[in-house]
């Protein structure tokens, strides 16, 4: 998926509904929070000792906390471009051992060449209006031999309610994710070393649609192109994708949510291309052979 498929993305639009969603977040936003936690799980498997770690797009601060645990020794930085969020995450920590906050847009990340040890961004890279430029600057910004771990949803999420809003009218109501596959695609162009992708699929049930999508709404996650409807839906058209959801309806009585996660690590490469040059960090050829 290239920039120019996902410049219609309204960030004004996401960073208004992260940074209204803020106080209510942790208690609705539990599929992040689970992922989150799957992701500091696979830290388990990788033999890493960063110095310096980046949660990219922390949100509240949860995971940064738990990196903060897990490294007692790293500087953890915590950046995100909604300020309620950051204002919730600063808090993290013990008094003598918090965060850094930096609020700043992953489409632009104000941090030095080869900065990062570790680059740790859950659910939020679904978010970048320029992904493929969004990887180059985290490849940027990655030491050599450093690691990006990330998480993201694929195409076939939220489909019930895709689906559910195309019975009632052809415009764009629910987010535009991205392929697995082209994810994989944006590491490997933006020169990150060894990329590794894999999916999952999870499932979340409510008793009514109303419900899921006031939840939605709650986390900051809703439809933010462009192109989406102006103004208030209307409450007879959200009767009419209820009433469409229905056929979801599962034997149990609850409605189906699905999610497609998608689970992504690469390394930072040893050397990289700078116009027509390959440049080759010190600390590697300075390391035994």
């Amino acid at each position: 998926m290239t920039s120019d498929r996902r410049s219609s993305l309204d960030k004004r639009k996401v960073r208004r509904s992260f940074g209204r969603a803020a106080v209510d977040y942790d208690e609705v936003a539990v599929l992040q929070h689970e992922i989150g936690r799957r992701m500091l799980d696979r830290l388990d498997t990788m033999r890493i000792n960063p110095v310096r770690i980046l949660d990219l797009g922390c949100g509240t601060g949860r995971a940064t906390d738990a990196l903060l645990k897990r490294y007692p020794r790293a500087d953890v930085v915590a950046l995100d471009f909604a300020l309620p969020m950051l204002a919730l995450t600063r808090r993290r920590g013990r008094w003598l051992r918090r965060p850094r906050c930096l609020c700043a847009d992953l489409d632009h990340l104000p941090l030095a060449d080869q900065s990062m040890d570790l680059i740790f961004a859950n659910a939020a890279l679904q978010w970048s209006a320029q992904p493929d430029r969004a990887f180059a600057d985290i490849a940027r910004i990655l030491k050599p031999g450093g690691l990006l771990m990330f998480s993201s949803f694929g195409p076939d999420t939220l489909g019930e309610l895709r689906a559910a809003w195309a019975e009632v009218d052809a415009g764009p109501h629910v987010h535009e994710f991205i392929d697995l596959h082209d994810y994989g695609d944006m590491l490997m162009g933006a020169g990150l070393s060894d990329p590794v992708m894999d999916v999952e699929r999870m499932t979340l049930t409510y008793g009514d649609a109303m419900q899921l999508m006031r939840e939605i709404k709650l986390i900051g996650a809703g439809n933010a192109s462009a192109g989406r409807p102006k103004g208030l839906a209307g409450r007879a058209r959200f009767e009419r994708v209820c009433a469409a959801y229905e056929r979801f309806r599962g034997a149990d009585g609850s409605l189906p949510v699905s999610y497609e996660v998608v689970h992504g690590h690469a390394w930072g490469a040893q050397q990289r291309r700078v116009g027509g040059e390959t440049r080759i960090s010190l600390d590697v050829l300075r390391r035994p052979g």
